[in-house]
């Protein structure tokens, strides 16, 4: 199951640029126009990450903001907004949202924005649990970045772990080449996606029977990963 993030925006052409985009990278989104639309979806459906945009008809985004958060105090919101002022901004962030973004934006900041946002999330899902991933005969220790199989520790590059713990604490949900690129080697990094492939590749090498008929990390055509074993 993909990452699923709820846009909102009066602007129609915003909302399909950024869907677009998302969606090219994996995520599945859908969309809302006016404050209450957002309020009803975010209510009955469930969001790992909101782009909310401050100025909507019927219901402002503060409030929309602010109506989620006391529903669901953990969900991510970054807003989305054509205001740049220092209150605004401040506003936004103590009544719960996560980041800011001021329109004009670029596509690849709003996606650097997003996976950080997301990082951030899943850490703190993290810090909450005993620090410890389960996968069949794999154990991942968080918090001393080691990997056990059958109880034999695996001899792990930094990077490897980081895609595995990222893919693991995202389990069944497909993660994009590009996000994964983003998360394990940071938005700033200029390589090219296919160092994820090698990296995938060698991870499989190391922790599956059988990295030809993988068990853990399965590829997505056209898409990109995700862990999907049971």
């Amino acid at each position: 199951m993909a990452i699923k993030i709820l846009v909102v925006d009066d602007e129609y052409n915003i909302v399909e640029l950024v869907k677009y985009n998302l969606e090219n990278n994996g995520y599945e989104v859908k969309e809302a126009y006016d404050g209450k639309q957002a309020v009803d979806l975010a209510l009955i459906e469930k969001f790992d990450l909101i782009i909310l945009d401050l100025m909507l008809p019927k219901i402002d985004g503060i409030e929309v903001c602010k109506t989620i958060k006391e529903d669901n105090p953990n969900i991510p919101i970054i807003m989305l907004t054509a205001k740049t002022s220092e209150s605004d901004k401040v506003l936004g962030l103590n009544i719960g949202a996560d980041d800011y973004i001021t329109k004009p934006f670029s596509i690849k900041e709003l996606l650097a924005r997003v996976n950080a946002v997301l990082r951030r999330s899943s850490e703190h899902i993290k810090t909450t649990d005993s620090g410890t991933i389960y996968l069949g005969n794999l154990e991942i220790h968080l918090d001393r970045h080691e990997v056990f199989k059958n109880g034999e520790l695996i001899d792990l590059t930094l990077k490897e772990f980081e895609l595995l713990r990222i893919l693991a604490e995202n389990k069944g949900k497909v993660l994009s080449r590009n996000t994964l690129l983003d998360m394990v080697w940071g938005y700033d990094f200029y390589g090219e996606t296919r160092t994820v492939d090698v990296h995938v590749r060698n991870l499989r090498k190391k922790i599956e029977e059988d990295d030809k008929n993988p068990q853990y990390i399965e590829t997505v055509r056209g898409v990109g990963y995700r862990i999907g074993m049971r």
